[in-house]
């Protein structure tokens, strides 16, 4: 098995910023160099990754973020994930003719949290003024910046979408009627256009900083933002996935009510960290799970890589996933069970469950002896095989996480960034939604909204069923570790459906086997597609085990022996981790090098 890292594990005592692009990185770099610390540095590269990859995300989107601060010795959880509006009731679908939230368009948009958690996260832990982290995005908007080519692949898929229903997208992303080109120099006047009055609203409102952030805030949620989106919604009818025109739900007064809170994170001690997550209105749950249920098996003695430890791994993530089908959901409208679901009789229980072959099923458990239900979607696909090997079940280039493909380009979506200061400071955020392939652009602004509420269910009862007002369960899932009491790791990937399989193997690979951040990241990685996906249709891929070339033909074919549907991917394909670390009086991180655009910087 090929084990060489691309990369050192940087390593240095002043500050470290790792991203999925190289330019995020080097902005928040730039902020650190200037005096900022780990919050502000994290702001400045969330708005830059807005700019730079919006195939991946935008200003329209969402942003979890789990932090830690040093001074306060407290570690905490934004909130950067809108609600579902309040006009959005399975009524309303159903009255539609639907029976799931489509996976496009402007009817699964929910209040955009992004912007206002970073304002959040740059007034109460920051120390820089807006004008000091938002010029980084406005330059790039405004002067353009290399096109990624799976920004231009993006741009191409929907091209014709653009021109024949999405006029305001082809405006924006098809100058002179065409695909930008890979390495061409692409820019956003609408959006830098936006920023710079939502700057100049905010210095005009007050002299004070933290009054100043606060007035960005107003000028988005309420203000001309609010103003433009909701003037677009209340007369655009939209093209979808669906194949009909729908208009949109969200409105002025959904965004004018909604503010990004603070949170306690999720916590599970194993390998002498205390590992910290979102709430269960995302799926960092099942990150924790999949850690309790792994104690019980003797992952450094199987050691990584071999197919008992592949498949070790892969069982224990069918169980989790299976719980997150059943139980996950906005703790604030529904009763999730979260100290049953990681307490360890419970796992002991469930541990059983992984026998020596391949689970076809979907098992969600009975924590505190409830009885599980599933909505249809998380059932239909098992036990046929309406999804073959190979095949990519969404219909439509617009649907699901952006690039999330079985093609040789290999998945990848979303985006990340991790930071660490001199001063102790820590964080960690998974930007998303919004991306240009989700809806058509606001005119006026630049940037189009997201589709985040494709994750709930209509089905009526469930922990994930839509409501007004509720949050849907996001796949989005920053980590961040801590070692008595201080922080020790931030990390987190893109991927959807993947990002608590990729990052757990990272995790385990650096914890259970002791490489380096680099080496844990470039080792050859795997995830199961057997669980239902996150995103519209949401089929699943029962048994399907996607697995880098790299793993071996050996170690393969034995997991095929097991009753894996092994799917074999380019060898530098799974995955786009990034870390940042803290210990013994120096700062370290690293980043992917898969798809050759992830960054890390420092010294």
């Amino acid at each position: 098995m090929d084990e060489f890292t691309t990369r050192p594990e940087l390593a240095g005592t002043f500050g470290m910023v790792a991203s999925t692009h190289w330019l995020a990185s080097a902005a928040g770099m730039a902020v650190l160099e200037r005096g900022g610390n780990a919050f502000d540095a994290a702001v400045a590269a969330g708005l830059v990754l807005q700019v730079v990859e919006p195939h991946l995300n935008g200003p329209g989107g969402e942003v979890p973020i789990i932090a830690h601060h040093a001074g306060r010795g407290e570690t905490f959880v934004v909130c950067g994930q809108g609600p579902a509006p309040e006009a959005a009731t399975p009524a309303a679908f159903a009255a539609l003719g639907l029976d799931l939230v489509p996976g496009s368009g402007l009817l699964a948009a929910c209040v955009p949290g992004a912007f206002g958690a970073w304002m959040l996260l740059l007034r109460e832990f920051g120390t820089l003024r807006l004008r000091e982290v938002l010029d980084y995005a406005i330059g790039y908007a405004a002067g353009g910046y290399p096109v990624l080519p799976a920004m231009s692949r993006g741009i191409a898929s929907m091209a014709g979408l653009f021109r024949d229903w999405w006029p305001s997208s082809a405006e924006a992303y098809l100058p002179g009627g065409s695909v930008p080109p890979p390495g061409s120099r692409f820019a956003n006047p609408a959006l830098a256009a936006a920023y710079q009055r939502i700057l100049r609203e905010a210095e005009a409102a007050a002299s004070d900083r933290d009054e100043q952030i606060e007035a960005a805030r107003r000028a988005y949620y309420d203000g001309f933002v609010a103003d433009r989106i909701a003037a677009f919604l209340g007369s655009a009818e939209v093209m979808d996935v669906t194949g009909r025109p729908h208009r949109g739900v969200l409105a002025h007064a959904d965004l004018a009510a909604w503010r990004p809170r603070v949170e306690e994170p999720l916590i599970y001690d194993f390998g002498g960290l205390t590992v910290c997550k979102t709430g269960p209105w995302g799926q960092g749950l099942v990150f924790l799970q999949q850690l309790a249920l792994l104690e019980g098996f003797d992952l450094a003695g199987m050691g990584p890589g071999t197919a008992g430890y592949i498949h070790t791994v892969t069982e224990c993530a069918k169980l989790a996933f299976a719980d997150r089908e059943a139980w996950y959901g906005d703790p604030d409208f529904a009763d999730v069970p979260v100290k049953a679901l990681l307490s360890a009789s419970y796992a002991g229980a469930r541990r059983r469950l992984v026998g020596p072959w391949a689970s076809a099923d979907l098992v969600p458990g009975a924590p505190d002896g409830r009885r599980p239900r599933l909505p249809p979607f998380a059932v239909g696909s098992f036990g046929s095989n309406e999804n073959p090997v190979g095949v990519d079940p969404m219909p439509d280039p617009g649907t699901g996480e952006p690039t999330l493909r079985t093609s040789q380009e290999g998945p990848g979506d979303t985006c990340h960034l991790d930071v660490a200061d001199r001063f102790g400071n820590m964080v960690s955020a998974t930007p998303s939604g919004g991306w240009l392939q989700s809806s058509p652009v606001i005119p006026g602004l630049g940037f189009c909204l997201g589709t985040r509420a494709q994750m709930f269910t209509l089905t009526p009862g469930l922990p994930a069923t839509l409501a007004p007002g509720k949050r849907p369960r996001t796949t989005l899932t920053p980590s961040l570790a801590l070692r008595d009491g201080e922080p020790y790791l931030a990390f987190g990937t893109p991927g959807g459906d993947q990002q608590d399989q990729w990052s757990l193997l990272f995790f385990l690979n650096h914890v259970t086997s002791g490489m380096n951040l680099q080496q844990a990241i470039d080792f050859p990685a795997f995830h199961s597609a057997h669980m239902p996906s996150s995103f519209y249709p949401r089929r699943a891929r029962p048994r399907v085990l996607d697995a880098e070339s790299r793993v071996g033909a050996d170690v393969l074919a034995e997991l095929q022996r097991r009753g894996h549907r092994v799917t074999v991917r380019p060898a530098w394909s799974l995955g786009r981790t990034s870390a940042v670390a803290r210990r013994d009086g120096m700062l370290y991180a690293a980043a992917n090098p898969r798809g050759m655009q992830g960054y890390a910087v420092g010294r």
